[in-house]
């Protein structure tokens, strides 16, 4: 067992059980994935940390706890088409890999979306897709989708994502309004439009895509 083996279980043991978390898939991924890949090479001693880490740019990969509690509120399933927005480096697109069966990873910084391909197909990914562009439209052409997760604290969720949802489609995000803390809300797609429900509080690094985006925190 490595080091990071060891980090892996200790971050699941003391951060995600104590958190509440108790989907054992979701504890098999992520106690599975290696996180330590997704970070600069010289943050690679922090990758177990709870706390968030710099990967370039303006993204921060989340803390273990929070991003795990906001995916166990999607109730991801095996069969499960996942859009994941804001996924950085690549590590909750592999992570939800694991839960579902295709995932749609959009990144709005180039740099990062190129990072993210590169090092989900040399860890095997190979049911993840990585777009670059707009947040709320680049995976526009790939929908109808089951999950929508958006890694990362937004004042509100645009009309354009309920649009991309499946009927009983579910879409997790945090939401803060200024100055407020943020609470994890999950959306579901009825015949009578979206339904929504305030579930926790919990602190996701905000989500700070271009300017042409409308989730700027």
């Amino acid at each position: 067992m490595t080091d990071y083996d060891r980090a892996r279980k200790v971050m699941v043991d003391n951060q995600l059980r104590t958190a509440g978390i108790t989907d054992r898939r979701l504890l098999a991924a992520m106690g599975e994935v290696p996180r330590e890949r997704f970070v600069p090479e010289v943050r690679r001693g922090l990758a177990y940390i709870d706390d968030a880490i710099p990967v370039g740019g303006a993204r921060k990969l989340g803390a273990p706890a929070p991003f795990a509690k906001l995916v166990q509120l999607a109730e991801i399933d095996g069969t499960d088409h996942v859009l994941d927005l804001g996924c950085g480096t690549g590590y909750s697109a592999m992570v939800l890999g694991r839960l579902g069966a295709s995932v749609v990873a959009v990144e709005s910084e180039p740099a990062l979306a190129a990072e993210a391909r590169f090092t989900l197909g040399a860890v095997g990914a190979a049911n993840v897709t990585v777009v670059d562009g707009p947040l709320e439209t680049a995976g526009k052409s790939k929908a109808p989708y089951d999950v929508i997760v958006i890694e990362g604290v937004v004042e509100q969720v645009a009309d354009a994502l309920f649009a991309q949802l499946k009927p009983e489609g579910r879409l997790v995000a945090l939401v803060a309004e200024r100055g407020r803390p943020a609470v994890a809300h999950l959306f579901a797609r009825s015949g009578k439009g979206i339904a929504s429900r305030a579930v926790f509080d919990a602190q996701l690094p905000p989500l700070a895509p271009r300017q042409d985006d409308r989730f700027v925190f």
